[in-house]
């Protein structure tokens, strides 16, 4: 088995790191959700906040009430 170049294993040590910054980025997001959870209490308070009136909200959602 030969010895890996320098090259080599930094290209490989860069891999790893790559990798583990994605693994970081998707624990972030997970975090983040279970920080601002989207509830639909949540939706209908910031529509409401927005000016919207509960039968603008029906007609963006395409629903006939």
């Amino acid at each position: 088995m030969a010895a890996r170049t320098v090259e080599e294993r930094i290209a490989i040590i860069d891999e790893k790191i790559s990798k583990k910054k994605a693994d970081i980025k998707v624990l972030e997001a997970q975090k983040q959700k279970l920080l601002h959870p989207v509830t639909m209490k949540t939706v209908m308070e910031k529509a409401k906040a927005s000016g919207l009136s509960p039968e603008e909200i029906a007609e963006k959602l395409g629903l006939e009430m």
